[in-house]
């Protein structure tokens, strides 16, 4: 799958301090690599800014997803050092989301329902597999920590006979300090897909 990422991303994060990067973000930096270490679905990802390469932990020769490369590269950049609000919102919560997140940008949360919209406990054993958090909202919903300022929550609604299957993805209020909206689907994209394939992590 070919790269989304302008190697611009990669510039720009070259001439930044790596110390304020750290800081904002709450990942590590090997000075003699040149390297940053970034926990993402509790996976340490390194991001080179100098080869512009991705790095997975668990194969250094795999391609990293890029929907998840995008996102892990934009938020070293953008990322502020402020608290989690704890308060979950939707995509539409988002200042700009009513009008972003359709169409072309609507969040493929069908490939949730489609998987998991009448197996609830495989929905349940996957979540647990990928470290997440049970909550008490919908029929089976589960908090995860993607990045270590960016909670989201999936959701999941069984179907029956009357209703189809419903998943939607929720996030902590402070995203938007973090993530351009852009950048907000493309984490979506990526945890959507996530459950599609159970592997892809």
């Amino acid at each position: 799958m070919a790269t989304i990422i302008d190697k611009r991303h990669f510039q720009d994060l070259m001439q930044m301090d790596p110390s304020d990067v750290c800081r904002r973000s709450v990942c590590s930096y090997d000075v003699q690599r040149r390297c940053y270490t970034l926990p993402v679905w509790d996976e340490n990802f390194e991001v080179c800014p100098e080869t512009s390469r991705i790095i997975c932990p668990r194969d250094d020769t795999a391609k990293v997803d890029p929907f998840l490369s995008l996102f892990m590269v934009r938020y070293l950049l953008t990322a502020k050092d402020i608290p989690i609000t704890r308060e979950w919102i939707s995509v539409k919560d988002i200042p700009g989301g009513v009008g972003f997140f359709q169409g072309p940008h609507a969040i493929p949360t069908d490939l949730i329902e489609e998987r998991y919209g009448h197996q609830l406990d495989r929905f349940c054993h996957v979540c647990e597999q990928l470290g997440g958090m049970p909550m008490d909202m919908a029929d089976k919903a589960y908090a995860f920590r993607i990045a270590p300022r960016i909670p989201v929550a999936v959701l999941l609604w069984k179907g029956d006979d009357e209703f189809p299957a419903e998943s939607k993805l929720l996030f902590d209020k402070s995203i938007s300090e973090h993530l351009a909206l852009d950048i907000i689907f493309a984490l979506s994209v990526f945890v959507c897909k996530t459950f599609e394939d159970e592997n892809a992590l």
